[in-house]
């Protein structure tokens, strides 16, 4: 096998150049391949200067989401505590049977090396369609490592006990072309060209190493189309998130990033990627009051059934004028609810919308990624709730399953495993 030498870390990513630098020759200072990735930034970016606004009304307000970044370097990844992006794709690979621990290094190497310039705008040295890469669009790209990783790697021994396939559930109707993986490359931005771009390059940095898996792209609401601070919805129409713990909290930390475990995982988390159809033409023939019932919050508001606002917490010991429960047992909410933050889950949906059938039967759905500490502390419980007894699961099925750690970050000078494989 023969791989590409891997580049040395990316130089810190020049300031934006503007048209009246490039006409002056100021661009000149600017070498290597960084100095390419600036000039093409410019000349595809144009001027950016908003026209004049006519005599009487407002103003234009000049908003550039596209060359928006998120740092790549740092003790923890990007993407998991990052407000979510628009677009996401899901890559997940099946390692080769000659990638071993010095074959796995190479990839990371390489990999970490590619996302680190591509989520600065920077084009990868390798990069044919460099004007693809220069609007990051808040792009991250994510690393998690399956359960068959560390065997490959020969370092069985420090797998985090929870990184392993969930157990079966009644509810379930898993097919393989959806779960498992031995390496997850998560890949979030706010433009979908981008999404797509990145996606292509990493697959052609792991293409000697491995082979695609499965890939499952989705998307929320387009940024700037709703205000930031509201909850997103579903494909169903549902608010989803609601009980998320509060970024920026201590319980937020304890509920999403290790503390404890393996000293390679510490500020890594777990994610568990569950891709879940829904069945649109029988939920579109329920009433307005049975999908609140279902659920367990007010369609409009979000509001659980016993408030006004989408944060007010449920009452679940409240009864109607005849003595039934207000929030019903079987409610989505009533099952999924955990009320210590400490032991919540992240979720970080994105939704699913394939090709109809001839008969026009959507193919639809939702690409459910929760993120926690441990696995087995905080999603299984709530998992079990919800195949128990959750009305909803007459109109979802789980059709793919998936764990992942997530290790920590890495700095300038380092690629991310460099704490597991090093």
């Amino acid at each position: 096998m023969t791989d590409r030498p891997v580049p040395p870390p990316p130089h810190p990513v020049p300031s934006p150049v503007n048209r009246r630098l490039l006409l002056t020759g100021g661009a000149a200072a600017l070498g290597g391949a960084l100095a390419g990735g600036a000039a093409v930034t410019a000349a595809v970016s144009g001027d950016r200067t908003p026209a004049a606004a006519p005599t009487g009304a407002a103003a234009p307000v000049a908003v550039d989401f596209g060359t928006e970044t998120v740092p790549f370097h740092g003790p923890r990844q990007a993407g998991v505590d990052t407000p979510p992006q628009a677009y996401a794709a899901f890559v997940a690979f099946t390692l080769g049977p000659a990638t071993d621990r010095a074959a796995l290094v190479r990839l990371l190497r390489l990999l970490s090396d590619d996302a680190a310039r591509l989520t600065q705008g920077v084009p990868p040295l390798a990069d044919t369609e460099p004007e693809l890469a220069v609007l990051p669009a808040r792009l991250t790209v994510t690393f998690g490592f399956g359960p068959q990783l560390y065997a490959a790697a020969a370092v069985a021994d420090r797998r985090p006990p929870s990184v392993t396939d969930l157990p079966p559930f009644a509810i379930d109707r898993l097919e393989p072309g959806w779960s498992g993986g031995d390496l997850l490359l998560q890949i979030c931005a706010d433009d979908p060209i981008t999404v797509a771009h990145a996606q292509r390059m990493l697959i052609k940095d792991a293409r000697p190493f491995a082979s695609v898996r499965w890939v499952q792209q989705g998307f929320r609401r387009g940024r700037g189309v709703e205000h930031e601070a509201h909850t997103q919805r579903n494909i169903m129409g549902q608010i989803d998130g609601t009980g998320n713990p509060t970024p920026g909290t201590a319980d937020f930390d304890t509920a999403v990033w290790v503390g404890d475990g393996p000293a390679w995982h510490r500020d890594g988390s777990t994610l568990v990627v569950r891709r879940i159809r829904t069945e649109m033409e029988t939920w579109d023939k329920l009433g307005r009051m049975d999908k609140e019932l279902v659920i367990g919050r007010r369609l409009d508001t979000g509001a659980p059934l016993t408030g006004e606002k989408e944060t007010d917490i449920p009452d679940f010991a409240a009864v109607d004028e005849v003595g039934l429960p207000i929030m019903p047992d079987f409610a989505h909410v009533t099952r999924a609810h955990v009320a210590d933050d400490r032991y919540k889950i992240l979720r970080r949906p994105y939704n699913y919308d394939g090709v109809p059938g001839a008969d026009g039967t959507p193919d639809s759905g939702l690409i459910f990624a929760a993120y926690q500490a441990d696995v087995d502390a905080q999603f299984l419980p709530i998992q079990r709730r919800l195949a128990e007894h959750d009305l909803l699961n007459e109109w979802v099925t789980p059709i793919g399953s998936a764990v992942f750690a997530i290790p920590p970050g890495c700095a300038p000078d380092g690629w991310i495993g460099d704490s597991l494989l090093t």
